[in-house]
């Protein structure tokens, strides 16, 4: 229960949240990915040439750099693909056993984070740079494939390869730092949970997946969100007259 008294049912949290997901994840596929949707290779085109001349066209570089490093390379295919899903279950699960009235706030943002950058999908399809094996840049997927490939037949028809921009890695992790960084006891897990969103950065412009701008993209919705959260967001901020706080636990 809420300070506010509100109540939170776990259930009815799990079954929004599986419902939102799935709803996001068929208007993000919804192009498929057989061809490419109009203008997406135009759109790479503007965003590297954008780069040049603010003077961060660089990824191509790092990933030069990192490709020495296999094992690099390795860790960050497996880092791409799961703990993008599992720290961010975890945040909000920390989030609804022991801040709970942070908890919907938290939730909300990440909500309305995500259906902006579904928008940004939709109205900017953006081919990756890993696309772009003219200009030097390697699928490191195609090259030490993880749980999965782009090229896999599955992945081809289920995972929308030009949802660059804005990239939610970024906005997803970030929001989990923000989450767990102030609240997490530990000094080791908060320094983490603070890294979180630096490493991430990294792996995306290593295994050619994003542009640096995608990244600013993620951190724009994000901002988006937590703000318009705040206009939506009443249950845990409100404490009604009379009530009792409840301990937030640790």
């Amino acid at each position: 229960m809420l300070s506010d008294g509100h109540v939170l049912y776990w259930w009815v949290e799990l079954l929004a949240i599986l419902i939102f997901y799935v709803v996001y994840s068929a208007i993000r596929n919804l192009h498929g990915n057989a061809l490419a949707p109009p203008h997406a290779f135009d759109h790479a085109h503007q965003i590297m040439s954008l780069e040049r001349d603010l003077g961060i066209f660089h990824e191509q570089t790092l990933q030069s750099w990192a490709l020495h490093f296999r094992p690099l390379i390795i860790s960050a295919n497996y880092y791409y693909g799961s703990l993008h899903f599992i720290v961010t279950i975890f945040a909000g699960v920390y989030l609804y056993r022991h801040y709970t009235d942070d908890y919907p706030r938290f939730r909300n943002t990440l909500a309305i984070t995500t259906a902006l950058a579904l928008i940004g999908f939709t109205l900017y399809p953006l081919a990756p740079p890993r696309m772009f094996a003219n200009l030097g840049f390697v699928d490191t997927l195609m090259k030490d494939p993880a749980f999965w490939s782009f090229n896999s037949g599955g992945a081809q028809t289920i995972s929308n390869q030009f949802a660059a921009m804005p990239s939610v890695h970024i906005a997803w992790s970030t929001w989990c730092a923000l989450a767990l960084g102030p609240r997490l006891k530990n000094k080791t897990a908060r320094a983490l949970a603070w890294a979180y969103p630096v490493v991430t950065f990294v792996v995306i412009v290593i295994t050619a997946n994003h542009y640096i701008l995608d990244a600013v993209g993620g951190l724009v919705i994000l901002a988006a969100g937590w703000f318009l959260s705040s206009i939506f967001t009443r249950a845990g901020r409100t404490p009604r007259s009379g009530a009792v706080p409840l301990p937030t636990g640790g």
